[in-house]
């Protein structure tokens, strides 16, 4: 009696869910999602878009279940290209649950499946294992530099290279990203790195290590505005020499071989230094970090330090002044103390 007052079918219920357009499929769906994310996502997402094209270009993105995805990760996993530094392709089950992640993210904000229609936020990642690199001692650093400055096609550029990550501890994207004009600040004696997450930042410099920088870009012809990084023939630096680099120093120093050493390792040497000199806070400026992810907690929130800080453990580092540090001296407390 309710059904006939309100005046419809029930019928046109079923008729209506049955009518809903489907899901589109993962060949036409993946280049919407390719075209909406950033260049650096795109890169590192690509080959694994590849393999998921690969094997469901034709399947709906309601039809895969989280079973389904597990055996596509164990395929991957057991075609993994070996390298150096594998560990038993957990990065590729990791990187190929993220790129399922992505794209159905980015379904459910077009409105084209719901939340309960995603299987990825079903199937775990694998756990991330500690990290294997640790910070480099003094000796072990001279010995990368003197191999650096003795070998290779060009030991200038690979010398400028080790002096920026080690003063910086930037990223390879940070070097690689930085512009003449726009992100060369020598009057302070900054360089602003632009890094992953789409984050930006300026990042004090010694003096030395400014100078060489426009000395590099003014001899290597960089345009303005244009990278600063760049090979003799005037070409813009690419990732290939960082590998070119550390192939050619793990062919002389075995230590550098057999513990994978690669630029991030440099990271990890001046972050180090810095927080067992310094602080935390100021090592967390210095890396560039901007969440709490870590669990540090709160209270990092108030006591985040600033430039000024990042410039006088930078001074301190390479012995040599800087337009932006203080005096590293106890701070005087912000109230009257009682005896």
């Amino acid at each position: 009696m309710v059904v006939e007052r309100l005046g419809f079918d029930p019928a046109a219920l079923t008729q209506a869910s049955s009518s809903h357009e489907p899901a589109p499929t993962f060949g036409t769906y993946v280049p919407v999602v390719s075209d909406a994310v950033s260049e650096a996502t795109r890169q590192t997402y690509t080959p694994y878009w590849n393999r998921i094209l690969k094997h469901w270009r034709h399947l709906e993105l309601t039809q895969p279940t989280p079973s389904m995805i597990k055996q596509l990760a164990e395929t991957v996993r057991q075609n993994v290209v070996v390298r150096r530094n594998t560990r038993n392709g957990r990065g590729a089950v990791e990187l190929v649950i993220a790129a399922l992640r992505c794209i159905y993210q980015h379904a459910m904000d077009d409105g084209l499946i719901t939340e309960a229609q995603n299987p990825a936020r079903r199937v775990r990642k694998p756990p991330r294992l500690p990290s294997g690199r640790f910070a480099l001692p003094a000796d072990r650093l001279g010995e990368i530099h003197r191999i650096a400055a003795q070998t290779g096609n060009d030991p200038q550029l690979d010398s400028l290279l080790l002096r920026f990550h080690e003063e910086t501890a930037a990223r390879r994207g940070g070097a690689l990203a930085m512009r003449t004009l726009h992100d060369l600040d020598p009057d302070q004696c900054l360089v602003r790195l632009h890094e992953k997450g789409g984050t930006s930042r300026w990042q004090p410099v010694s003096p030395t290590l400014m100078q060489c920088l426009q000395d590099h870009a003014e001899e290597r012809g960089a345009p303005r505005g244009e990278q600063v990084l760049r090979y003799r023939n005037g070409n813009p630096l690419t990732r290939r020499r960082y590998d070119y680099l550390w192939e050619r120093l793990g062919r002389h120093l075995r230590w550098v071989a057999a513990q994978q050493v690669t630029i991030h390792w440099l990271r990890y040497t001046t972050l180090t230094w810095v927080e067992r000199n310094f602080s935390y806070a100021i090592a967390r400026a210095f890396a560039g970090h901007i969440d709490n992810s870590g669990g540090v907690g709160t209270t990092a929130t108030y006591v985040e330090a600033g430039i000024h800080e990042v410039a006088t453990a930078l001074a301190a580092l390479t012995g040599e002044p800087h337009p932006l540090a203080r005096q590293h001296t106890r701070d005087e407390p912000p109230i009257a103390m009682i005896d």
